[in-house]
Formats: structure tokens, C-alpha cells, sequence
């Protein structure tokens, strides 16, 4: 059998690898397959069509899913300047932008991809589009990998399928099929990433459609405060969205999973609790006390969020201050950090930018990718149990453990 590698998925993740293992070993075969006619769609879409590359500062703390030990390690090996580094040789010029995004200075998603393309044509991989691998059979001496049309054989195998979303980029999950029926343990995947719908009895959503504020949410788990985030948040006609919705959608979706009560609030003043509000309501009952409530509430968050407020709280927002009940102060103070998120679910697969779940990260070798319990295998990419936060996190999550399978393979045999 020919000494060569066979990628599965030519995404992010398994271009990063194909260039490194090729530039590390060139003596060896490299051959990425993947099932569109042209790969890296995800690519392209990321990032509103501009491609988030990475962030300027990225630890395992931006990541949540499998051991955090084995996440850190694999990210020290190809840290962000590695990345901004890697794509200046390509042709590509980062710049960065707020919380710490790096986009491409042409801020096209396009130029990304060719360069990744146009790198690992040039370093000596063969890229086989077009063919959709059904199956990885293990067999003497290495693997047959089943395509739709036909079958090759190689000496190791690297999955870089990616999870399920966005499957109409061809991640449907199906290479974590695969990844299981070559003896790997799944954890059972969802959604991350994913804009949050709520329930249609509530209208708030639709009527606040468009606005955009910084919020921080509370996921409530069996009663107690699970996690909190803070970011921008965006009204939608469906429900909400915005990169603090995104981030929470993940742990909404894994505390749903294994059953559990949940509920989420939104605390329209970040970082301040209910007596620091209470309290402020109150000075400022006594310093403006001829300010109208609704007035008063639009310098706290955007004028329309403020109506629908106290709309349904029912307090006359023409009221003074000085003519505020203490009861309204206080349910006014409490709606305004612990308002009640209706969510009921989010909107998929479909519009998720990553997936929680997947190859249980013990199951590999964070110092080379290889998997622990077959053999020439090796996985990298989102198709592992690692999903990080929005703002370029993933894709440095796929560079990363494209970078050490990459290296590894150099050895000729994983």
C-alpha cells in the first residue's frame, strides 16, 4: 500500500492540514477529498462574507466543550501571531478590529480561500473535489476511504469533516459517523452559535426588531446561575441574535440535552446587580425628581426598549420621579437585570456557525492529533469536542490542530 494521506474534508481545518504535513514531509502523498465541486464554502460565508481569521488573543478560556488542558495545549503549539504570520506568507494581511477580530485587510473571505487553495496546490497536495467519502474501512496496512463513485486506499487517514453546521456547506455530520464506527466515543452534538427564537406569545422581539444593545445574559440551571455573558444583543422578528445570543445558544441547547430547568434573563445593565439599580433609581428620584420615568429609562438603554419596558410593566412612563412608587422603583429596578428571555429553542443546524459535541477529545493525542484508540487516524477541526466563542475562534481552533496533525505526520507514519 502507497505511503500516502488521504484528508477527508477540505474545510479550514483539513487545508491547514494538508499544507503543513506537505511543507513538514514532502515526501509524502497528500490527498484532501472533499464532496463539493468547489470546497470551502464555509469559508466564504464566515464572517459576513469577510472571513473572521482569528482573534488577537485566543486561550482555551474562549472555548468550551472537551478538557480544557487538552484544548490549551493544542492551541500553544500555533498561537494567533502563528496565524497572522502563516497568511501574511500567504498573500494575506490581517488587520484587526474590535474585540480583538482579524480580518483580512481586503476584508473579502475569498482571498482566504484561494490562498489556503492556491497553498496547498503549490506545496504538492492533490485536492480530489467531488467526491464525498461514505466510509473509512479499516483493513490490513491502512484504510479504504468510500467514495460515492468509487474507493482509494491509504496508510492514514486524517477526519477533518467538521460538526453539522451550516450543512448545506456539506458538514452534515457525517464524518463523526464515520469517527464512530472506527471505535471513537461521540458526544451527543447541538447547535452552537445559533441564533435564539422565542416563544411567539411574546412580542417583544418583534417589536424591538432591529435594535441592538449591550446586555448580559444569565442561564439559569435548576435555579442557580449556570453561566453569564456579556456582549451586544440583537432584536430579531424570530427572537434574538447578536454575538452574546450566539455564545449562549450552546449552553441553553447542552443544559436542554441532559433535561434540565432552565430559564435566561436579560440584565439590560451589565455588570450592576438589583441594589446597585434600586439604588440609583432612587438618587435619581431625589436629584431630577421633575424627569419623566420613560425619559429617564431612555439614557439607561435605547428609547424603544425603554417603552416596551414599561409598557409591560405597566408604569406610566409620564410619570416624574418624584411621583414613583417605591413598588414601581423596585420592579422596575428588578425588570431591568433580571427580565425573563422566553426562548423555546434556536434556529438549528442551519444557521449555527459551529457544533457543541462531537469526538471526545481524551479519545486523541493533543501533541499530535492521533487518535488514541485506532490506529493512523487522526482528527482535527470542529468535527472535535471543542466549540469556541464568536469572534474567530473556531477558525483558530482549526488552524491550531491542522498545524499538529501536521507536524506529526511528518514522521512519515502517524
Amino acid at each position: 500500500m502507497r505511503d500516502c494521506v488521504a484528508i477527508v474534508g477540505a474545510g479550514a481545518a483539513g487545508l491547514a492540514t494538508a499544507i503543513f504535513a506537505r511543507r513538514f514531509n514532502q515526501t509524502r502523498s497528500v490527498v484532501l477529498l472533499d464532496g463539493a465541486k468547489k470546497p470551502g464554502a464555509k469559508i466564504l460565508i464566515s464572517g459576513g462574507s469577510r472571513c473572521n481569521v482569528t482573534n488577537a488573543c485566543v486561550t482555551e478560556a474562549d472555548f468550551w466543550g472537551g478538557r480544557s488542558t487538552i484544548i490549551r495545549n493544542v492551541l500553544r503549539a500555533f498561537p494567533p501571531g502563528d496565524t497572522v504570520a502563516f497568511f501574511r506568507e500567504l498573500g494575506v494581511r490581517l488587520h484587526e478590529e474590535a474585540d480583538g477580530k482579524l480580518f483580512p485587510d481586503t476584508n473579502r473571505a475569498r482571498d482566504v480561500l484561494d490562498a489556503l487553495v492556491g497553498e496547498a496546490a503549490a506545496v504538492g497536495a492533490t485536492l480530489m473535489s467531488a467526491q464525498r467519502v461514505v466510509d473509512v474501512i479499516r483493513i490490513p496496512g491502512g484504510f479504504r476511504i468510500v467514495t460515492a463513485t468509487g474507493h482509494l486506499e491509504a496508510t492514514t487517514v486524517v477526519l477533518a469533516t467538521g460538526g453539522a453546521s451550516l450543512p448545506k456547506t456539506g458538514s452534515d455530520g457525517a464524518g463523526l459517523a464515520i469517527a464512530s464506527r472506527l471505535g471513537h466515543t461521540i458526544v451527543p452534538t447541538t447547535p452552537a452559535l445559533a441564533p435564539l427564537v422565542l416563544a411567539d406569545d411574546d412580542t417583544m422581539h418583534r417589536e424591538l426588531s432591529g435594535v441592538a444593545q449591550d446586555v448580559e445574559l444569565a442561564l439559569w440551571v435548576e435555579g442557580a446561575i449556570a453561566v453569564r455573558l456579556s456582549g451586544a444583543l440583537l432584536w430579531t422578528h424570530f427572537g434574538v441574535s447578536g454575538p452574546v445570543a450566539l455564545n449562549a445558544s450552546r449552553h441553553w441547547l447542552r443544559a436542554q440535552l441532559d433535561e434540565r430547568p432552565t430559564a435566561v434573563t436579560i440584565n439590560f445593565r451589565p455588570g450592576r446587580q438589583f441594589d446597585d439599580t434600586l439604588g440609583e433609581w432612587t438618587r435619581l428620584s431625589t436629584e431630577r425628581p421633575r424627569a419623566s420615568v420613560n425619559a429617564t429609562l431612555a439614557r439607561m438603554v435605547p428609547a424603544s426598549v425603554a417603552t416596551a419596558l414599561l409598557r409591560r410593566l405597566g408604569i406610566d412612563g409620564t410619570c416624574t420621579l418624584a411621583h414613583m412608587s417605591r413598588d414601581n422603583r423596585r420592579r422596575l429596578a428588578r425588570a431591568l437585570v433580571a427580565w425573563p428571555l422566553p426562548i423555546v429553542g434556536t434556529r438549528g443546524y442551519g444557521f449555527a456557525e459551529a457544533t457543541a459535541g462531537g469526538v471526545a477529545l481524551t479519545e486523541i493525542d493533543p501533541a499530535t492529533m492521533a487518535s488514541r484508540v485506532c490506529p493512523e487516524l487522526f482528527l482535527v477541526g470542529e468535527m472535535l469536542d471543542v466549540d469556541g466563542r464568536i469572534g474567530g475562534f473556531n477558525f483558530q481552533w482549526a488552524w491550531a490542530s491542522g498545524f499538529v496533525a501536521g507536524r506529526a505526520l511528518m514522521r512519515g507514519r502517524g
